[in-house]
């Protein structure tokens, strides 16, 4: 029997692997199987960067638009529907199968499976969503920092429910959120290539700048109004989003000015769509910087610099 080789394209956001993996997947007859936990959204596409209907009519790809943001997905879930289209793709031929994405959780449950995580305490879980609601996602980030450095580090602490899950599970298990993640892994039929791509800092945080303000040309103000009746679920709680939600709060008179200053912490109100922009740019070069943290340990990935 041939040898079955699954590819896996992953990086920083913004550096540039829709267009490598298409490349790749051109080159090896395959599809592309999409690893990005907000890209699944069929609600969501600009301010997730979905490919372009050019880039998506060069190959085949999946996990792209294929979900709704009302129905609460998770890493567990997408190894069980990846694999399943992992087996039904090698049985029909392919030898070589193509994945990109940028979700490093995804990616790991993906290759060496997630079983050994807790289930969920649904109680703690929403008293943990009220203290989010109530005191908003700053003050559970320090409590995470203190309980568990290593997630606080990688996770995108930016996302108030990923920050609430990582919590959950340290005070339900006493152990920290990371600490799940380091089980034996599981065997899987075919063997796993990492290749990961980066870019000089300066010239990906320039990539990073230009794509938000493309984003905005293309229309994101409008996504993510259209999205306002969501605004509370999990999918929404994501960078490029939230901002502009915090702007239109401002807007619509809910936030205000007052009692902020230089020594405020936090960021302050979003007083324009510029200070939005400002913080999508610069949130989003943050979470750059913790999937590239997240990725550096891992040995298996060869990097290429783009």
């Amino acid at each position: 029997m041939a040898r079955r080789r699954l590819k896996i394209i992953l990086g920083p956001t913004a550096v540039g692997k829709t267009d490598y993996s298409i490349e790749a997947a051109l080159k090896h007859g395959s599809p592309v199987i999409s690893c990005d936990s907000r890209q699944i959204y069929k609600e969501m596409t600009i301010g997730t960067a979905v490919p372009d209907p050019s880039q998506l009519a060069a190959v085949k790809h999946y996990f792209i638009h294929s979900h709704t943001v009302t129905e609460l997905y998770t890493a567990g879930k997408y190894e069980l529907e990846a694999l399943e289209l992992i087996n039904r793709l090698f049985d029909e031929g392919h030898e070589t199968l193509v994945m990109a994405g940028g979700s490093g959780f995804y990616v790991d449950a993906l290759v060496n499976g997630l079983d050994d995580f807790p289930s969920a305490d649904l109680q703690l879980r929403r008293e943990l969503t009220d203290r989010l609601e109530a005191e908003g996602v700053e003050a559970l980030r320090l409590e995470l920092k203190v309980l568990d450095p290593e997630s606080y580090a990688t996770i995108d602490i930016a996302n108030g429910q990923r920050v609430v899950r990582a919590l959950e599970v340290c005070l339900m298990t006493g152990k920290p959120f990371s600490s799940f993640k380091t089980s034996s892994r599981k065997k899987r039929d075919f063997e796993v290539e990492k290749i990961g791509l980066t870019r000089p800092r300066e010239v990906l945080y320039d990539r990073i700048n230009r794509r938000v303000v493309q984003m905005v040309d293309d229309g994101l103000v409008d996504e993510v109004r259209s999205l306002t009746q969501y605004r509370d679920l999990a999918a929404l709680q994501t960078v490029g989003y939230k901002e502009i939600f915090d702007w239109f709060d401002y807007e619509a008179g809910l936030v205000s000015t007052e009692g902020w200053g230089p020594t405020a912490p936090g960021d302050g109100p979003v007083v324009s769509l510029d200070r939005a922009i400002e913080l999508i740019q610069r949130n989003t070069r943050r979470y750059a910087k913790r999937q590239l943290s997240y990725w550096g340990r891992d040995k298996e990935i060869r990097w290429i610099e783009l």
